[in-house]
């Protein structure tokens, strides 16, 4: 039975987390010993007694700028915190001495972990028997504002890794769309297929079953303002008499939950985020979220008809560049963020309802199995950097 460390690190929303849960619960159904090392604050609910969960010291952000990354409570971390961190993901690694290490995003992000993922590739590279070196990322990737950053990463990639996974298919968006450099990567590139816990389908046409919105701003500490310009459409809308769900994201405080639900009127529910969220949507007539990947899938994967807010602070460009793609694949309505108004906001939910020549969502959905298919077959077959290809080229 293979041993697999598996490193994920979420900072602001969940969905790194999510993705990577069930590409760990794939691999240990093929067989394999999975440590999934989180490095993000442990996420309550849905887990697998198969896979093994490493909790490093939690890091998390509080906004988009990432900076200061705050620790358990809140506070800077400081050398000794990333020591700490550091110290017991290479005792980790020693342990267990796996047959393949997978890093999610790095190194095409996670540069303020470097602290610790750097050392781990030297401890890697110093092995007595090297184990694989994978990268798991997701469709897009966000973009640097510092293309030496980019360079960077082909340097480090093409210096230690063997494969990249891309959970996304290649008709919706290539790598190179969101990497400039991905011709530069001197390894096989696999594209799985988006890891999605259902199949996604195009909106429903029969909305006799459904009613209400759903507005949901993630797990991240951002989408307050989404959620305050719902409020404020939701009179100005065509379901003005139907309810209305607000689903305020995990990193949100208390007193910013407290103040959505005394400003909300009859008929809107306010509360936290919910692991029944797909079934919330599968009920619903409009679904009001950001375009993370996750939310995406779920939303898809419900039939339910989409509106989608892009998060851009801070120069984010991944949701924007899926919101964009979505829109012009006739997949989505869609808001884009500076624009977040109360008046913007009910004009798209009725454009959504009156919407009735959608597109057709046709792309691989089985990335969970096909990424623990491809890393099982790579640690049976060829070693070497162009031994196996199960993905083709950007």
């Amino acid at each position: 039975m293979p041993a697999i460390l598996f490193h994920v690190q979420h900072l602001l929303g969940i969905g790194h987390l999510m993705r990577a849960r069930m590409i760990c619960e794939a691999l240990a159904a093929g067989g394999c010993d999975v440590h999934l090392v989180s490095g993000g604050r442990p996420l309550a609910g849905r887990s697998s007694s198969s896979v093994r969960v490493v909790q490093l010291p939690p890091i998390h952000a509080t906004d988009a700028t990432m900076k200061p990354l705050r620790g358990a409570e809140g506070e800077p971390i400081d050398d000794a915190y990333r020591e700490r961190r550091r110290d017991l993901l290479l005792a980790e690694f020693d342990a267990i001495a796996p047959a393949a290490v997978v890093f999610e995003t790095f190194p095409f992000g996670r540069r303020a972990l470097h602290f610790e993922l750097l050392p781990l590739l030297e401890r890697i590279a110093s092995a007595r028997r090297r184990p694989l070196v994978i990268a798991s990322v997701r469709d897009i990737l966000q973009r640097s504002r510092h293309p030496d950053r980019e360079r960077e990463t082909v340097d480090i990639a093409r210096r230690a890794f063997d494969a990249i996974l891309v959970h996304g298919d290649r008709r919706f968006m290539r790598l190179d769309e969101s990497f400039p450099l991905a011709s530069e990567l001197e390894m096989p590139i696999h594209y799985t297929g988006f890891v999605a816990a259902s199949a996604p389908q195009a909106p429903q046409r029969d909305d006799a079953a459904r009613d209400g919105v759903v507005v949901s701003s993630g797990g991240g500490a951002v989408g307050l303002a989404l959620l305050r310009a719902a409020l404020d459409a939701r009179a100005r809308t065509r379901l003005r008499e139907a309810p209305w769900r607000l689903l305020v994201g995990t990193n949100a405080s208390n007193d910013e939950l407290a103040a959505l639900s005394r400003d909300a009127g009859q008929g809107v529910t306010v509360e936290r985020a919910r692991s029944d969220f797909p079934a919330l949507l599968a009920r619903a007539s409009v679904s009001v979220s950001q375009a993370g990947y996750n939310t995406v899938l779920d939303v898809f994967a419900s039939g339910v008809r989409p509106v989608f807010v892009p998060f851009a602070e801070q120069g984010e460009s991944e949701q924007r560049m899926r919101a964009e793609r979505l829109r012009a694949l006739d997949l989505a309505v869609v808001v884009d963020e500076p624009e977040i108004l109360g008046t913007t906001l009910a004009a798209a939910i009725d454009a959504a309802l009156a919407k009735d020549d959608w597109g057709r969502w046709d792309f691989d959905c089985d990335g969970a199995a096909r990424s623990a298919a491809i890393i099982t077959d790579m640690l049976t077959g060829d070693r070497t950097r162009g031994g196996v290809r199960a993905g083709g080229v950007p």
